[in-house]
């Protein structure tokens, strides 16, 4: 792995300096940097920290996403914890109708991904998630109020829309601001609040289920209504601290800006920001093949992963344990995951390798399902085996959107890249809800079988992946690819990105 690292390395450095003269004919006013040693050379000039600069960024950036992401997934998967409260009494969730209700969310999820990434471009960052946050926590505090199963589906219809420019957003814009060598410490850091959530979410509901019986409300209708509010609430401060992309950021100096543009150039590019983006433009990201690939890496974890977050409650509700010792149980391998995902992205930088982390931590994964498919009478190693689950498909699932998203180079590429990925990925939701049936209890042979055939895909697809971007590079670095790119107009080269012969993708 450490060859393979030094060797991309190599190929990095050898295309930023051969690219100049080529760059220059593409766009021939460019004059910023446009090898590492030139942008280390114009910090200097400048009387630029870059250290000091990153942190400055990673202040600003990091944890307010972290704060946003930690709700959304919250206020998504809190049901699971309401489940226990008497939810599917009080609805008549007879049935396969709890299931359905998980279903329909994925819905307009799915749908509104790419949207929702454009959206975002031209609304500004700070503006759409603060106001799909604020409605998505308005949507969770009326599911505290719903009457029946039909006013529950209305709730998470709505709740699914409004969530849907959440993970690639936040992605997206995390990917506008980092450069590849330093993204997935910061993509794994935001990554680790869905762990966290899980461990909150199960804590929260083990203290908010004691409300059972205030007002005339069950404890799950508490749930929703408080934990919706705070998100409401939380949503308004967030407004005046999200940070807008770099080329818009005010907590930046105009000199600390012209650094971060000119360094993201270096590594991937042109951003093209103020370029209009059209259905031309949308259309050509969708006739590269890799952007299907990328979709089958993270729909193979996507399964397992959610069959994992609704159904964890309910499977660990079955070792024996009451409603508030069941919550209780639900928090440490939400920890421990947040815990792996964090050693693995800092492994994964100091190395920049990306693939045979996804592959390990996946088969970790693997490891777990099979251990609850094969051992049925012994509830410590059962409950083991939710510690390998939660950890290694919640430690591949950043390294995997962070390894595509950052090899997608420009807005239009990157934002439609990342919307199609999650996008695509989450109908792995609608097949995750229907793993675990009740009428499957208490083994879930089926669900345990799904969560290890989609985690193999996922694995089949991270490798044909790593071929294809291998063998992309081999080809740039064989000049194979030059002559077809120089036939090409201006525009059309600024908008190449990474199809550039200059691109070379990190694996």
């Amino acid at each position: 792995m450490s060859s393979e690292s030094t060797n991309m390395d190599t190929e990095k450095n050898a295309s930023l300096d051969s690219s100049v003269g080529r760059e220059e004919a593409a766009s021939p006013e460019k004059t910023g940097p446009r090898t590492v040693d030139e942008l280390n050379a114009m910090a200097a000039e400048m009387g630029i920290d870059q250290k000091k600069l990153m942190w400055k960024i990673d202040v600003r950036l990091v944890p307010m996403l972290c704060i946003l992401y930690l709700w959304a997934f919250l206020d998504r998967v809190n049901i699971s914890n309401a489940k226990l409260f008497s939810m599917t009494t009080d609805l008549d969730l007879t049935g396969n109708r709890f299931n359905t209700a998980l279903t329909v969310f994925f819905v307009p999820y799915v749908l509104a991904e790419v949207p929702a990434n454009l959206l975002m471009k031209k609304l500004k960052p700070h503006v759409w998630l603060s106001i799909c946050m604020f409605f998505f926590g308005l949507t969770t505090c009326l599911m505290g109020l719903c009457q029946n199963f039909g006013s529950l589906i209305v709730c998470r219809l709505f709740l699914g829309f409004f969530e849907a420019g959440m993970f690639p957003g936040c992605f997206y814009l995390l990917a506008m601001w980092y450069v590849r060598a330093e993204a997935q410490k910061r993509y794994s850091f935001f990554f680790s609040s869905t762990t966290l959530a899980g461990a909150f979410g199960g804590l929260l509901a083990s203290a908010i289920g004691l409300m059972d019986g205030k007002r005339g409300y069950h404890g799950w209708r508490w749930i929703f209504i408080l934990e919706g509010i705070a998100t409401c609430l939380i949503a308004v401060i967030l407004y005046f601290y999200i940070v807008d992309f770099p080329e818009d950021a005010k907590f930046l100096t105009p000199t600390e800006q012209e650094f971060i543009k000119a360094k993201l150039a270096v590594d991937v590019g042109d951003s093209q920001l103020g370029r209009k983006t059209t259905i031309q433009d949308i259309g050509r990201v969708f006739k590269d093949y890799k952007i299907y690939l990328v979709g089958f890496m993270y729909f193979g974890l996507i399964v397992p992963s959610y069959g994992y977050a609704y159904f964890a409650p309910t499977i660990i509700k079955e070792f024996g344990y009451g409603n508030i010792q069941t919550q209780l149980h639900s928090v440490p391998p939400w920890v421990a995951a947040c815990g792996l995902c964090m050693i693995s992205a800092v492994m994964s930088d100091y190395l920049k390798h990306r693939y045979l982390f996804t592959v390990g931590l996946t088969l970790i994964a693997i490891v777990g399902f099979s251990m609850l498919l094969g051992v049925q009478d012994n509830v410590h190693a059962k409950y083991a085996a939710l510690f390998l689950c939660a950890s290694g498909l919640y430690s591949a699932m950043p390294i995997v959107v962070c390894w595509c998203t950052t090899n997608f180079a420009g807005h239009v590429r990157r934002g439609v890249g990342a919307g199609f990925q999650v996008g695509f990925g989450n109908i792995g939701g609608i097949i995750a809800t229907f793993s675990f049936l009740a009428a499957d209890a208490p083994k879930y042979v089926k669900g345990y079988s799904i969560g290890i055939g989609f985690a193999g895909l996922s694995i089949i697809s991270c490798t044909l992946y790593y071929l294809a971007i291998r063998r992309e590079n081999s080809r740039r670095d064989r000049g194979l690819d030059y002559d077809d790119f120089e036939k090409l107009g201006r525009d059309a080269k600024i908008l190449a990105g990474d199809n550039s012969p200059d691109f070379r993708y990190a694996y």
